[in-house]
């Protein structure tokens, strides 16, 4: 689906309406191909069972809006997103995001932070551990992390019409010092996640 739609350069791409119930079930993840989806503006994943999607998403340059509105298992996106310079629209289930301002959900603890990632695989990653399978470019400034540190962190920014909680694959701690504050009523800064203090939801 993902060659035919780079192929034709639609505009709007709903991979999921082609696929079977039983078929959806087993989508967790987009592959990463979507990054060439250069003409995509706009992404429909209306319903899916996917639980990540892909730093490759900053690829797609075009896209002006996503709609993975009821896709309860997503509960955050990859700060990459932020590369969607045109993305101004966004219909998501913010109730099932970490640290939403409903029911300020926990974030997970993320992994301690590398100096050195020598002895990590990043191309064979447990994406229960990691957020990915694998994780190739630093996300704020996109160089290889190959030789250079990884230094997870969570940060919750508007991005299109919703406050998303982003995760950050950073190369070095400063290029985690150059990540903007977090947005207005949530944790301020970036963080590692488990037991942080979030701000008061709107129902207490």
């Amino acid at each position: 689906m993902i060659d035919e739609a780079a192929a034709d350069q639609r505009e709007e791409f709903r991979p999921l309406i082609e696929l079977t119930p039983e078929e959806r079930r087993q989508i967790i993840t987009l592959p990463r191909g979507i990054a060439r989806l250069t003409a995509v503006r706009h992404l429909v994943l209306y319903g899916s069972n996917l639980v990540r999607v892909p730093a490759e998403i900053g690829a797609m340059t075009s896209l002006e809006e996503i709609t993975p509105y009821t896709s309860y298992r997503l509960h955050w996106f990859p700060y990459e997103i932020t590369r969607c310079r045109k993305l101004t629209r966004s219909t998501v289930s913010t109730r099932a995001l970490f640290g939403n301002r409903k029911i300020r959900s926990p974030f997970p603890r993320l992994q301690p932070s590398l100096n050195s990632v020598t002895n990590l695989d990043l191309g064979n990653l447990d994406p229960r551990r990691w957020g990915a399978t694998a994780i190739r470019g630093c996300s704020v400034c996109d160089r290889p992390l190959e030789h250079s540190g990884l230094h997870q962190m969570w940060i919750s920014l508007r991005v299109a019409t919703d406050v998303l909680p982003l995760l950050v694959n950073a190369c070095s701690a400063a290029c985690v010092d150059t990540l903007p504050d977090g947005a207005h009523e949530y944790v301020p800064t970036p963080h590692k996640g488990g037991r942080v203090d979030q701000p008061a939801s709107d129902w207490d």
